[in-house]
């Protein structure tokens, strides 16, 4: 299992895509007209071969602007971890009672979403690739996209919660993985990363509040950052309602 995807929402998809270009770094390498089916418009940003996607409501009763409401403003919606095998992973989740709320499966992708009263903090997504190295939803030219001169990978998403344990259980279960303590959070190990459980600090409730990078250009971005002040503090930039560490 591989982190391969997160997901952001914000209430104004153009400001937030123009901060983390400008901030990060990065380009956007498709806008993907598939996500209208859920009321959305997105962009989708390739960090190296992992992505980073912002979604923002175009209509009235969405998940997303649900989300928006609840924990005040823009943040984390969504984590999308890559499998070898997800005939195998959806018999493992009905054996243990987690839903599936939407599904899509063609020759060279499929994925399942899972019902976030199952897993908690967020919507978490599934997904096969043919080939593995491919990306189906950044679109058929996101390698021309790439840049990373400033970030240059994804290696970690954080989930706060006011039970930062018992909220790593849960996903645990879900991915088959264990969950360990390290120092005051607590992670499950995925291939080439981890997803950390953190204590809800900022009074927003439980949901996807970091995000971690493999930073090729500390200095750019964090003077960047400022220029524009916004949040940043000496490893950790906040970029629309999430707060992304530089490691």
């Amino acid at each position: 299992m591989r982190l391969r995807q997160v997901a952001l929402v914000a209430r104004k998809l153009g400001t937030a895509v123009e901060e983390i270009r400008e901030v990060l770094g990065i380009e956007v390498g498709f806008a993907d007209p598939g996500v209208g089916v859920f009321g959305l418009e997105n962009a989708v940003l390739p960090v190296g071969d992992t992505f980073l996607e912002v979604v923002s409501p175009v209509g009235e009763g969405t998940t997303a602007g649900r989300l928006l409401d609840r924990r005040g403003g823009d943040g984390g919606y969504m984590v999308i971890v890559q499998v070898d095998d997800l005939a195998r992973e959806r018999a493992r989740l009905e054996q243990i009672g987690v839903r599936i709320v939407w599904e899509a499966d063609l020759d060279d992708a499929a994925t399942v979403h899972l019902h976030p009263k199952d897993v908690g903090g967020a919507i978490v997504s599934l997904d096969w690739m043919k080939p593995p190295e491919s990306w189906k939803w950044a679109g058929p030219h996101w390698k021309s996209a790439v840049r990373t001169d400033v970030v240059a990978e994804i290696v970690g998403v954080a989930v706060q919660s006011e039970d930062p344990r018992a909220m790593s259980q849960r996903w645990a279960a879900v991915l088959d993985r264990a969950a360990e303590r390290s120092g005051e959070e607590w992670r499950i190990a995925l291939e080439g990363g981890a997803i950390r459980f953190v204590a809800a600090a900022d009074g927003r409730g439980a949901g996807v509040s970091g995000v971690d990078l493999r930073a090729a250009d500390r200095t750019r971005a964090l003077a960047s950052a400022r220029a524009r002040g916004l949040d940043a503090s000496r490893d950790e930039i906040t970029l629309c309602g999430t707060r992304f560490r530089l490691m």
